[in-house]
């Protein structure tokens, strides 16, 4: 029997997944390197590892990916469709620019939360304005590379299964 994961209620379908995708954009693989005074000294894998061991320790799994692609982007989230519970997403630059990925996230009915390391509002105005917010459950900015492990878990409790 072939179960479709996509036409299942939300919350019968984080019983059946348990896994939070993790979603990370472009240059967000140069973390520890790239402008420290903004996005610190943790990298891409130190984030990783901590959010396997968050999700782990509430009860889910992490599908953890870094691309500097859009359309790889929009794969992911087309992948999350029928696999997650969740999408924590920090678009990075395509947050300002991504129809298709925006297109894509309108089509993941579970939860969604964009994430930021930098409080893009206290930035150049080129960072206020936001085209995934607009089909983001919720918004997770300015806790530098913590920002993803407070993630994981709202995002545990928005499946309703985090452990207290």
């Amino acid at each position: 029997m072939t179960v479709n994961a996509t036409a299942m209620p939300k919350a019968q379908r984080c019983d059946m997944t348990r896994t939070i995708f993790v979603l990370n954009g472009p240059n967000l693989n140069l973390l520890g390197e790239r402008e420290p005074a903004i996005y610190g000294s943790t990298t891409l894998a130190d984030i990783r590892d901590r959010c396997v061991a968050k999700a782990g320790s509430l009860g889910f799994a992490v599908d953890f990916r870094q691309t500097n692609f859009e359309g790889e982007l929009v794969e992911s989230v087309h992948q999350a469709r029928k696999q997650a519970c969740g999408i924590i997403i920090n678009p990075a630059g395509y947050t300002f620019t991504s129809i298709a990925l925006l297109d894509a996230l309108k089509m993941f009915d579970p939860p969604k939360i964009e994430l930021h390391i930098s409080n893009v509002h206290a930035r150049e105005s080129i960072y206020h304005n936001s085209l995934i917010s607009r089909v983001a459950t919720a918004i997770m900015i300015g806790f530098g590379a913590r920002g993803y492990e407070l993630a994981i878990e709202a995002m545990a409790d928005m499946a309703g299964a985090a452990k207290a």
